[in-house]
């Protein structure tokens, strides 16, 4: 137990945690837009896919971090771009083509990976260091966390942006008029399969841009099915947060925690079996469901297509 109260197991679960918990986090964000707006995006852990492929291979090929990012977040926008026309458009069945999607994006980027780096498995160098005045010189968390992954930052202010935009706004209450009664925001003027479609993309940027963080700053490189169901994950997240941004981040850093323990508890000398830590973040979700699952509220017309003019 003395292993668990060193600086080197708190630092390495506090940092672990943080970058386990970005990528769910912005998925996490992203489906909580597209749920609002009535559109059940199962295909997120796709989007999720393709942003940290393409992510990685631009920033490898630019060597540039954030034209990765920026690749990342067009990644996840074209597979959008194909749930957008399809489930919003056309008006088919939400949950068959986001696993339609999923799959075929975790097919699509394991045969890219194969051609394109089957014979050498090239890691990003290290980002470059980017010292912040009052949270570098903190012993835990110190340059080698928040000192150079300004995106964290971003991840943050985004919740604080989103919260406000669906207190204060019109955009923030058509959209949940798009969710809940799509029928009335029709005969009121609004464009409820434009603001779906915007939701759509939103959320397949932001699980591009979670996808792109896991490959250039988690892991450093591209690894077919990466994701491990983060994207899964965020969409607990927003189930459970009850359109509430706040609560995406407070279950993105337990969940990022219950990931983080594997390393953590390496650094620690603990014997426990690896496998029974990696389990961990799988029975929270379950745990949480199971006690929370029931309370959570979602728009009343979520997956379901409309018609416009339909009434």
């Amino acid at each position: 137990m003395s292993g668990l109260l060193t600086e080197a197991f708190l630092s390495s679960l506090l940092t672990g945690a943080i970058v386990a918990a970005i990528p769910m986090l912005l998925a996490g964000l992203g489906e909580q837009m597209s749920e609002k707006a009535g559109v059940l995006n199962i295909g997120i852990e796709g989007m999720m896919l393709m942003g940290a492929y393409l992510g990685f291979f631009v920033a490898y090929e630019t060597s540039s971090l954030w034209m990765g990012f920026l690749g990342g977040m067009l990644g996840g926008a074209l597979v959008a771009v194909v749930m957008a026309v399809l489930c919003v458009w056309l008006g088919l069945n939400q949950i068959v083509i986001g696993i339609g999607l999923t799959l075929g994006a975790e097919g699509l980027t394991a045969l890219l990976h194969h051609f394109q780096f089957s014979r050498t498995y090239p890691r990003l160098p290290a980002p470059e260091r980017l010292d912040i005045p009052g949270l570098t010189d903190l012993p835990v968390i110190g340059p080698s966390l928040f000192g150079r992954h300004l995106i964290v930052y971003l991840a943050v202010l985004a919740v604080i942006v989103l919260a406000a935009l669906y207190r204060r706004t019109n955009l923030g209450m058509t959209l949940r008029a798009a969710g809940e009664r799509p029928a009335a925001l029709d005969v009121a003027g609004g464009n409820v399969l434009g603001i779906r479609v915007v939701a759509v993309l939103f959320t397949g940027a932001m699980a591009g841009l979670g996808g792109a963080y896991l490959a250039n700053i988690g892991a450093g490189l591209f690894i077919p099915f990466m994701t491990g169901g983060a994207g899964f994950i965020g969409i607990v997240l927003a189930m459970l947060a009850r359109g509430r941004p706040l609560w995406v981040l407070i279950g993105a850093l337990i969940f990022g925690a219950a990931l983080s323990l594997t390393t953590a508890l390496q650094v620690a000398g603990s014997n426990i079996p690896t496998d029974v830590i990696q389990m961990l973040p799988f029975a929270a979700v379950m745990l949480v469901l199971v006690l929370f699952g029931r309370r959570a509220k979602l728009p009343s017309a979520l997956a379901a297509s409309y018609e416009r003019g339909a009434r």
